[in-house]
């Protein structure tokens, strides 16, 4: 990982010394200069530039006395009036850079530079030596003479890349308004929710992650940030604070890069190791090609060891191998030293907006549907993913569609040492019914290769019901969940939402009152008070969400909702309640999220006497069921949990969103009956550390 950060380093630094930093077909011109022919204009602009630095600079006295030798390092602007700006200098003597300053005050407006006839700024870097030189002025000619016929043969040729450094232009943030996607965090989202759920908006709030553009038309992301940004004059300063690490904008073109962090440190005093750790580096590389083609790349190289339940939780995951887990919400963790992890992860995804109305992505990465903090339809809880996504929007209708390649990654399922794939596509139809309602329609399939059909042709309609399709090629075939999710605005202030799962509809069971297991139904019901008792920025949600025993399981065993022993929806699987209740503030830099988790599971007992499974456990065979009547939630191995976690800190840099934090958990976990894969656990878990938070973590398992 250190080599290609240091490669990308020496690809992408790109040194400029006293030339333009802008595209522009003629340079400023001074009035002494206005006779020369055009390819003079640049050599007259830095002669006359150095010669009234060296008649007019005047060298402080402590300066002179010390004997000083040594440069100033000017950036400086020439904007579309003519008139100099400097941007920055750096010097060791003070005086040195407010005698700078003044003397580019001194200076006399000049012809600005011009790009397609029109007047333009650009920018330029000097290097002015103390003591100081006269400068000298060459003509075309006498250097022409020096010159061999090879070295003006080469001198042509490497105009072709001073070229590419002449088209670099000011970065001008184009991300903010791009097809990229924000990167979707529970905590960040929040800050600019209100916005976006505002009387009269038509924006669309469950399909995330969110595209800076539609998100642009709410909420001002650049210019929060501007908002935050901190005085330095150092470059150190400016990357660590304000800016991005390398920032390069070209004609047609812009990309970014940055390191990733996840530092942390803590204790879990319930565990028998000292300390929990995460160590994680990385980069990330955002890029923009044209107008309409946008694509990012992230890359994470990272060890840890965690809190006692979540280690338990994590090799409870493990897939087919020797590796010992499967990190939640990352991959598969190898052994690292006797009781830690290594696991590397990759994301990344192009993004194509053909015309205003769609965007289609391909990637690896996640999804998530709904309002809350949990979702019944499709969640961010699993490991990345490969997938194709169609979003599109018009009139008062946001219609999204998501193709997805995923592993059943368990022993019994492996094919030639190889996980097994299977394949899932969703449809998700949000309509703005008036100002206040948003009404979602959602459905879903996963299907396996069956009979060595592959990826269904029967599933690539975008338009299409997936529950016929599944009818019609054999029950079998695929799973298929349906579900519905609504909104409603109260008032600018307090929002209603939420979520009703249908995974088999029998109506003659649900009507029957006998609790059949086929009433495989969920529901969420959640409100969010924004900028609550009348204090900016502070939000307050409760969410309630229940689904019932047997749900996203299935009889033919790999179709379950599920991918690398992870849910695709819900984190708890099946066969649960729970009562989430979060806060969360922020103040310029500073914030504070608290939440606190009430839950009530049913797990299987997994013992010699008692293997059936009680529908907790969404990767079991729902055919070995315990009944088929008197299903009820919290039925097997009923356990009781409650977790309370909160965090607060300082966001270093916007524009990175790396966050200086600390984190407490506490969490009860009581079942009724200690088993080997149900253990009772009492945790009190304290971190620090320092992260780039670019997705979410689940430690509420």
């Amino acid at each position: 990982m250190t080599r290609i950060l240091v490669l990308l380093f020496l690809l992408i630094v790109l040194k400029i010394d006293a030339q333009t930093i802008s595209t522009y077909e003629k340079p400023p011109v001074f009035e002494a200069c206005e006779s020369k022919p055009l390819e003079q204009l640049k050599s007259c602009f830095n002669f006359r530039l150095n010669n009234f630095i060296s008649e007019n600079f005047q060298i402080p006295d402590n300066v002179k006395e010390e004997s000083y030798s040594g440069d100033i390092q000017v950036l400086f602007e020439v904007n579309s009036e003519g008139e100099f700006n400097v941007i920055y200098v750096d010097a060791i003597y003070e005086e040195l850079k407010e005698e700078t300053k003044r003397i580019f005050t001194q200076l006399p407006k000049v012809q600005p530079a011009t790009y397609n006839g029109k007047p333009t700024f650009v920018q330029y870097s000097i290097n002015i030596a103390i003591p100081l030189k006269q400068p000298k002025l060459e003509s075309a000619k006498q250097q022409e003479k020096q010159l061999s016929e090879t070295d003006i043969l080469n001198a042509t040729l490497s105009n072709e890349f001073d070229k590419i450094n002449d088209e670099l232009q000011p970065y001008q943030k184009l991300e903010y308004t791009s097809q990229l996607n924000v990167p979707f965090t529970h905590s960040y989202y929040a800050r600019f929710d209100y916005e976006m759920n505002v009387l009269g908006t038509n924006s669309h709030t469950a399909a995330k992650p969110f595209i800076y553009s539609d998100v642009s038309k709410y909420y001002d992301i650049k210019g929060e940030h501007e908002s935050l940004k901190k005085e330095t004059d150092s470059w150190i300063g400016r990357k660590l604070y304000n800016e991005r690490l390398f920032e390069v904008q070209g004609k047609d073109y812009w990309f970014t890069v940055d390191p990733i962090f996840d530092l942390q440190v803590g204790k879990d005093t319930e565990a028998d190791f000292s300390t929990t750790f995460n160590n994680t580096r990385g980069v990330f590389i955002q890029a923009g090609l044209g107008k309409r083609f946008n694509l990012t790349t992230s890359i994470y190289e990272s060890q840890g060891r965690f809190a006692d339940y979540f280690n338990r939780y994590a090799e409870s995951l493990k897939a087919f191998g020797p590796d010992p887990a499967v990190i939640p919400g990352r991959g598969i963790g190898k052994r690292f030293k006797e009781d830690a992890y290594d696991y590397p992860v990759a994301e990344a995804y192009l993004s194509y907006t053909p015309a205003d109305f769609l965007n289609i992505q391909f990637g690896h990465g996640k999804n998530f549907i709904g309002d809350g903090y949990r979702s019944l339809l499709q969640s961010d809880v699993s490991s990345p993913y490969p997938f194709l996504k169609l979003n599109t929007s018009f009139w008062k209708i946001k219609y999204t569609s998501t193709w997805m390649w995923l592993k059943d990654v368990r022993p019994e399922f492996v094919e030639d040492k190889a996980f097994f794939t299977k394949y899932m596509a969703n449809h998700y139809l949000s309509w703005n019914v008036s100002k206040r309602l948003n009404i979602g329609f959602f459905e879903a399939v996963m299907w396996s290769n069956t009979n060595d059909r592959g990826f269904d042709v029967n599933y690539l309609n975008p338009i299409i019901f997936f529950r016929a399709i599944e009818f019609n090629t054999g029950q079998g075939s695929g799973n298929a969940i349906i579900g519905l999710s609504s909104k409603y605005k109260w008032n600018n202030n307090v929002n209603i939402y939420g979520q009703f799962l249908i995974d088999e509809f029998s109506l003659g069971d649900i009507t029957g009152g006998e609790k059949s297991w086929k009433n495989k139904l969920g529901f969420q019901l959640g409100a969010k008070y924004f900028n609550a008792f009348k204090v900016d920025n502070l939000l307050l949600q409760a969410e309630y969400n229940q689904v019932r025993p047997y749900t996203y399981s299935h009889n033919t065993e790999v179709l379950n909702y599920a991918h690398f022993n992870q849910p695709m929806a819900h984190l708890w699987g099946a066969n649960f309640r729970e009562l989430v209740l979060i806060g969360r503030y922020n103040y310029k830099r500073w914030f504070a999220d608290a939440k606190m988790i009430v839950g009530q599971r049913g797990f299987d007992f997994n013992t010699a006497e008692d293997n059936f499974a009680y529908g907790g456990d969404i990767y079991s065979n729902e055919n070995n069921r315990v009944a088929d009547t008197g299903i009820v939630i919290g039925q097997g191995n009923k356990t009781n949990s409650f977790m309370t976690e909160l965090q607060a800190g300082y966001i270093v840099n916007p524009a990175t969103n790396l966050r200086l934090f600390t984190n407490i958990i506490y969490r009860d976990f009581n079942p009724e009956a200690v088993t080997p894969t149900t253990v009772r656990s009492n945790t009190f878990w304290f971190s620090v550390g320092l992260r780039t938070d670019l997705f979410n973590w689940y430690n509420d398992f």
